[in-house]
């Protein structure tokens, strides 16, 4: 490995595409998708068990985020390293995107990072991902076809010693036509514990992925986060993929009923 490359080509790319070619509207986003570490980076100077939680990676988001494409037939972008190494939720020059310490875990390997190591990070991981949303919905738009985007997340059922009895977290920033259907859908279905913009929202800086691709085209777009113990086994990932995509579908059917297209 050249001493300037974070990433060995053994190594695979920083991403993965599931269902280049689907035909849903929708286009899944999984950011936090992977607890893999770059190689070089080793473990960061933290131990088996951190890097097994949730600070590492959002935990059953990928598998949700396999079985809603599955079921929408809808082309997933999946990032392959972990948050740690880089959080591509955030943009380069937030100290979130190399967080120095994560809830209660300081993260050594990434105090007092220089301004190249930093642009190593984001060259190696943030910005081939963010491309190729770029690209996919690009090459969309361009042929006349909508565009969704949907984020999808898990949080911790305990944060800094505080409960969190919420189940699913439906956030927006400016754009809320998506989150306000699927949210009135979530309240039709008689499905609990569903909040806006919970258990962060845009004031938390995690509306990065919806800004850089939603807002700035005015597509339709929502960021999905589920209580990861729901989530922590295949019997709740089929569970809340199931019933994501039948607020999903419902509120995407409602808004082109509405307006016709899933544009501002």
């Amino acid at each position: 490995m050249r001493d300037d490359m974070l990433i060995d080509p053994s190594e695979g790319p920083a991403f993965a595409v599931l269902r280049p070619g689907g035909t849903s509207d929708v286009v899944l986003i999984c950011e936090h998708a992977s607890k893999t570490m770059p190689k070089a980076l080793e473990t960061m100077g933290l131990d088996e068990a951190v890097l097994e939680s949730h600070i590492a990676w959002d935990i059953g988001a990928q598998s949700v985020a396999e079985l809603l494409s599955e079921r929408l037939d809808a082309t997933l972008v999946s990032q392959r390293f972990s948050r740690l190494a880089y959080d591509c939720n955030r943009p380069p020059e937030s100290s979130g995107a190399y967080p120095e310490r994560s809830e209660i875990f300081d993260v050594p390997g990434n105090i007092g990072l220089s301004a190249s190591d930093k642009a190593r990070r984001a060259d190696a991981l943030y910005h081939p991902f963010h491309q190729a949303i770029d690209a996919l919905i690009d090459e969309r738009l361009a042929k006349g076809r909508n565009v969704v985007l949907v984020t999808v997340h898990s949080f911790t059922p305990v944060y800094f010693g505080k409960l969190r009895d919420g189940h699913l977290g439906i956030l927006h920033d400016e754009d809320r036509r998506l989150a306000d259907a699927m949210l009135d859908a979530a309240a039709s279905a008689k499905l609990e514990l569903v909040r806006r913009n919970y258990p962060y929202g845009p004031e938390d800086g995690v509306t990065h992925t919806l800004k850089r691709h939603g807002l700035t085209r005015q597509i339709a777009n929502v960021m999905l986060e589920i209580r990861n113990d729901l989530v922590s086994d295949e019997a709740g990932q089929r569970q809340w993929a199931g019933s994501i995509a039948d607020l999903l579908e419902t509120s995407l059917e409602k808004l082109k009923t509405e307006g016709g297209r899933l544009h501002a």
